[in-house]
This record gives structure tokens, sequence and C-alpha cells, in this order.
């Protein structure tokens, strides 16, 4: 079974659902013809990204629960475009959140479906998301959380249209044609100062997948080569039908310092783990300076282990600047 998500996953979606996307649209007259649009749309994208990583490590619940909207709100966003002409196809995509928020309680449950045909006209995405993200706040220190996810990939099956590639339908059966995860747990703020803020929470949770092969009900395996074209050769398999499920638990930790109004650091530890799976340990440092009211800078090192890689360890740098004048 595959290491659980618990965080990316939510976290890409949550994503997705917040800023949905819009076909592009010119910025001046003659800006599409010239190309001029493509590159602004690309300029925002960037900016957006910067702007995204300080928001991350400014973090609105470091210090408890956070202010937020009262009762109940939501919003729905769709967007579709299909070509014609040297190139046949349609992108198909719709996301909704529904949040609720009464004192101490907050939860909201999201929805993203995405429906896609290449150039050719043939089906290249089907994707069906729902999340669910919940928290309840005892007081300023102790609160508890809970996480669930489910996802359907429809193409994950070997039969869409367009494949004549025995190879692709293999690589195809192995995704995940059901993938579904909830979580509960605790959290607790050990400081809780303006100065230094750092929580800690654990959780365990519930995973259940399927993967293409296990929904169609047979798998492709590599039996030998063709000696003229040199192409791998397969064979149709049965295979068990039933889907896997299991445990996988979850420990995080949060720390933020501000040393002055200028600088601060931020240090985002994870830890997952689940019956049969190689545990995996994340972990992210981040210095950032506020030079001026126009000039910011985020330098992070983030470190990912997992213990069955033949490198176990990736290690990424950083940088993020901000000027404004």
């Amino acid at each position: 079974m595959k290491k659980i998500t618990l965080l990316t996953g939510t976290a890409a979606l949550i994503a997705a659902l917040s800023a949905p996307a819009f076909a592009q649209t010119e910025i001046a007259a003659g800006a599409d013809a010239t190309g001029i649009s493509g590159i602004n749309d690309r300029i925002i994208d960037v900016e957006d990204a910067v702007q995204d990583d300080f928001d991350r490590d400014n973090d609105d619940a470091r210090f408890g629960n956070p202010d937020r909207r009262e009762g109940l709100f939501g919003s729905v966003a769709l967007t579709y475009a299909g070509d014609s002409g040297n190139s046949e196809g349609q992108d198909f995509s719709l996301a909704g959140r529904v949040s609720n928020n009464a004192g101490p309680w907050q939860q909201s449950i999201g929805m993203l479906l995405e429906f896609g045909e290449d150039d050719d006209g043939d089906k290249d995405r089907e994707d069906v998301s729902v999340i669910y993200d919940g928290a309840y706040y005892f007081n300023d220190r102790f609160y508890a959380f809970v996480l669930g996810r489910f996802s359907i990939d429809g193409l994950a099956n070997g039969d869409q249209f367009g494949i004549d590639d025995d190879e692709d339908v293999a690589e195809d059966l192995d995704q995940l044609a059901r993938d579904g995860f909830i979580g509960v747990g605790p959290g607790y703020r050990v400081i809780n100062t303006e100065q230094t803020a750092w929580r800690v929470q654990a959780g365990i949770g519930y995973r259940y997948t399927q993967s293409g092969a296990q929904k169609s009900g047979f798998d492709l395996v590599e039996v030998g080569t063709d000696p003229v074209t040199g192409d791998a050769i397969y064979d149709t398999v049965a295979v068990d039908d039933s889907s896997d499920s299991g445990l996988g638990y979850i420990v995080s930790s949060r720390l933020y310092h501000r040393f002055n109004d200028m600088v601060f650091i931020t240090n985002d530890t994870d830890f997952l783990s689940s019956e049969d799976s190689p545990d995996v340990i994340t972990n992210q440092f981040g210095v950032n300076f506020q030079m001026s009211d126009q000039l910011a800078t985020r330098i992070s090192y983030t470190t990912e282990y997992e213990e069955d890689r033949d490198i176990r360890t990736d290690n990424t740098l950083g940088v993020s600047v901000v000027y404004g004048f």
C-alpha cells in the first residue's frame, strides 16, 4: 500500500478549490495575438507563488483560534474551454466549498470535478475529489482536528479511449482508481506568545485504496520482448479485485519565533507512518527578513526522508524575494 498523504493531498486540493482557473483574457487590445497575455499570466503566477510562500510562514492559526467569518457560507466556480480546428479537445472544471464556523467549531467541505480531452479528442482526465477539514478549539492551547479526503480517477482502469500501447495500459492500471482517507487527533500549543509559538499535533487515520488493476480485475505483466521491434510483450493476468486498507499515523510540529520586527524563523516537521508503507519525514526550516516596507526575503531549506529509497534524503533550497515601489 502506498504512503498516506494526509497533508499533501489535502493541501493541494484546498489550493485548487480556493483559486479556480479562468480562461485567458487580454490585458490590452492585441495582447493575445502578440503573446503578451500569456507572459502576463505567468508573471501573475510567479507573484502569487511567492506571496503564498510568505503567507504559509505567517500561519494565521499559530496563536490560537484564528478570526474567521461566522455562520454558513460558500462558493462555486466553473470553467470550460473547448478547442476546434487544428486540435479537438475540451476541459471542464467545477469547484465548490461550503464552510460553517460557529464559535470554537470550524469546518468546511470542498468538492472538485475535472474532466478533459486531449488534442485528439480522447479522454485524458476524469477526476472527482471531496475533502473535509474540521477543527474544534477547546481553548487557546488545546484543539482537535479532523481531515478527510476521497478521490476517484475514472481513467485508472485501462479502458479509456486512445490507448494503443500495452505499456501505457500497464502503467495506467498501477494508478489508484479510488483513494480515501479520514484522520482525527488532538493538538496542543506548548508555547503561545507573540514572540514564540510552538504547537504539536498527532493523529490516527484510516486509508482505503483501489488500483486500476483491482477495479478492472486484470493486470498486464511483461512476458518478453519482440525480437523485431524490441518492444515489450505483455500478457493479461487476473488479479484480486479486493481493495487495500490500513491504519496510518501522523505527528506534526509547527515552530515560530520572531527575533525582532525584521526577522522571524519557522520550522515545520511532519512524520508519517502506516502499516505497509515506509516511514516518511519532512522538515522545512525558513528564515524571513522584512528589510523594509518595500523589501521582504524568505530563505527555506526543506528535507524529505523516505526509508525505502536508494537515496533516502532529498534536500531543497528555496529563496523568495518581494520588492515593491
